[in-house]
Order: structure tokens, then sequence, then C-alpha cells
């Protein structure tokens, strides 16, 4: 890891996670101080992490099997996941949501432009911008990629119950570290401490 790196990880664990203790090199729970819970014992907390790996998981597995059969990873399922969510943002919006550099981008919007799943328009106030939408072909690609997911999401909601869906929204919430993004879902930023 480069040292630019490792100072950028240790002053975003500050701002938005765990307090780890300056002197920390490498990061274990004994070097932890986990904040006073309402509920929840350090087992529940590691129990949470290790359920959404697996959940991540088996949420990931066939929409990825679909994406190989395009030669496609990850990256193209959440650009064609978040154009097909909100037609016409700018290529500045996209960088923003997904944190990554525009060369990582550009690589993967412009196989999926090249091969027709998005399409790339000028602005029409500001013609410096790159406003990006889904094609048929997109769609259909978003559809065939988001239907086990929602399946699966659906599924787990009804099982769970009207409380349990409430309290899943708000812990999502709570591990969403930037107020914008939390802001996109009508939550209030967090209070700064």
């Amino acid at each position: 890891m480069d040292p630019g790196a490792g100072a950028s990880l240790k002053r975003y664990i500050l701002k938005h996670a765990l307090q780890v203790p300056k002197v920390a090199e490498y990061v274990n729970m004994s070097d932890i101080n986990l904040p006073n819970l309402p509920i929840g014992s350090e087992e529940e907390v590691r129990e949470g992490i290790e359920l959404l790996f697996f959940a991540y998981r088996d949420f990931t597995a066939e929409p990825d099997a679909i994406l190989a059969e395009y030669g496609f990873g990850r990256a193209h399922h959440r650009v064609i996941h978040f154009v097909g969510r909100h037609p016409q943002m700018t290529v500045s919006e996209l960088l923003a949501i997904l944190r990554i550099t525009k060369q990582s981008l550009s690589r993967v919007l412009g196989q999926l432009i090249r091969q027709e799943f998005i399409v790339q328009q000028k602005g029409r106030e500001d013609r410096r911008q790159r406003l990006l939408q889904l094609t048929r072909k997109g769609h259909d690609l978003e559809r065939q990629l988001s239907a086990p997911q929602r399946t699966r999401v659906a599924d787990a909601y009804r099982r769970a119950g009207p409380q349990a869906v409430e309290g899943f929204r708000s812990v999502m919430l709570g591990i969403i570290a930037g107020d914008e993004d939390r802001a996109r879902f009508g939550h209030p930023a967090r209070q700064k401490r």
C-alpha cells in the first residue's frame, strides 16, 4: 500500500468509523474501542459483519454468472445499475457515486458504450457534460441482472416483516459513511461528533 493511501485510510477511519488509536499500524479487535452499543455485544457485531459477507456473496452470485457470459464484471454491473436508476446522469455524478478513478470508469464505460448497452450524449445546457442513459439492450441486461436480486430481497422482506425491513434500512443507512449518500434515501445527515 502506498503511504498516501495509508494516511487516507486512517483519516477515513478516524472520521467515519470506529476510533482507532493513532499509534496503531494495523487493526485488530483489541485496538478498537467499541462505542457503547445500545444493543449488541462484540460477538453480535462480528456476526453482523460475517452476515454481510455471506449475504453479499449470495446477492452477487447470480448476476456474476450473467455478467461472465458478456465478459463483464461487477464494475459493469454497478455502472448499468446506477445509469438505469438515474437516466441522464452525468459522468461526474457517476464518478462521485462509484468513487473510482476516471481511468477505471473510462475502461468500463467505454466497453458498455461500444457494445451499445449505454449511450452518451452532450448536455443540453452545458455541452461539456456527458449524459448517460441505458439503451434498450442495456435495459434488457439491467433487468436480467436485477431480477434475481429483486426476488431475493423481496422474499427476505416478506419473511422478515415490515418492522425488520425498516430496521434493516436503518442499519444499512448507519453503515453508509457519507452524508450525501444517505441523503439520496431521504435520511438526514449524521450529527457531527
